[in-house]
């Protein structure tokens, strides 16, 4: 065993960056099986009141988090020393968080972005913006957790089964020693591009599925939308370098289905919305929390052009959020494409 395993197993310490739906999730998950987990809340007042009551109510109410959560709003306090941090932050302020907590990680952590979401300033993946961002010594044992995982059915021990992606093999099967338990099993994977373009663009199919349901088109268009979505998801990977095998697993299929389809899901819930008439900005306005996808399909949008990477789904959604395109005259062009071979 590694010096990286026997400190992370010996110490049984981890941080968690981050307290929205998942992060508290995860740290909860992990202090269920026996790790003291500090917990770094945005809101100093959230932090006071969960360290309190032990629930997070401004984002999954309900739950009893367990005692052996720790949260603070001191970033500095709740990653130093810790053998393992896990990043689990909105993609877009993933940058300015890493640079907060980076001069107070141990040189020897293991960094894990749970973040699902491409930069919008930069086009950049989260794999890319953490090795511009952290110091050099963490560089080279980072990993990225993906796959279909709703918060609150973690929150409720339900059965889910996830991926995690890492360069360096040992770092994925260190992390998914850490993460996995009796209610998560976890896949392991080189592939650290594959899984972050699935994780990042299946929102963006995410959007497209939720405004065909809510323009009550039924269930073979979503059907259409999820396969399509899967191809032009396979074609941006591709295109980045990914393997094609990733998008047939976990991180690609199996999330792009959860997030395309579930109730819990805030990419779909923001297309219910567009489909049903309401504006971009009431929407937002209403949520509380992040939809990843929005920002997202500004990036990948851009992404693809810069690739010269055919996504046609990407790009109407870009047009309805972006250019205040109707949903139901988007989803008319998209139909009227000229016809094409499936493996085109």
């Amino acid at each position: 065993m590694t010096r990286s395993f026997e400190r992370v197993f010996d110490r049984a310490e981890v941080a968690v960056v981050g307290a929205g739906n998942f992060g508290t999730a995860l740290a909860d998950l992990l202090a269920y099986q026996g790790y003291r987990v500090h917990l770094w809340v945005y809101e100093t007042d959230l932090a006071e009141e969960m360290a309190r009551t032990h629930e997070n109510v401004r984002y999954v109410p309900g739950f009893r988090i367990h005692s052996d959560v720790l949260p603070s709003a001191d970033i500095a306090q709740v990653v130093s020393g810790k053998p393992i941090v896990l990043f689990v932050t909105p993609a877009q302020v993933t940058r300015s968080v890493l640079e907060q907590a980076g001069p107070h990680l141990d040189p020897a952590a293991v960094v894990v972005c749970c973040a699902k979401g491409i930069e919008i300033a930069s086009c950049r993946l989260m794999s890319e913006v953490m090795d511009e961002v952290l110091p050099e010594p963490n560089r080279g044992a980072t990993a990225y957790l993906s796959g279909p995982s709703f918060a609150r059915e973690l929150m409720k021990r339900l059965p889910t089964v996830v991926t995690v992606a890492s360069r360096d093999e040992e770092i994925a099967q260190l992390v998914q020693q850490v993460v996995a338990c009796d209610f998560l099993r976890v896949y392991s994977t080189t592939d650290v591009v594959g899984v972050e373009v699935a994780g990042a663009v299946k929102n963006v199919m995410a959007i497209a599925a939720g405004i065909g349901d809510g323009l009550g088109f039924g269930h073979n268009a979503r059907a259409a939308l999820i396969t399509r979505g899967l191809a032009e998801i396979t074609r941006l990977g591709l295109a980045l370098g990914a393997q094609p095998v990733t998008f047939a697993g976990l991180a690609g299929v199996g999330d792009l289905v959860l997030t395309c389809t579930g109730d819990l899901s805030r990419n779909r819930t923001v297309g219910l919305k567009l489909g049903a008439g309401m504006a971009l900005d009431e929407i937002v306005r209403g949520m509380g929390q992040v939809a990843e996808g929005i920002g997202t399909t500004r990036a990948v949008y851009q992404l693809a052009e810069k690739l010269n990477v055919y996504m046609p789904i990407v790009e109407e959604v870009y047009r309805i959020l972006y250019e205040g395109k109707p949903p139901r005259q988007a989803v008319v062009d998209i139909m009227a494409r000229p016809l094409r071979r499936e493996d085109a």
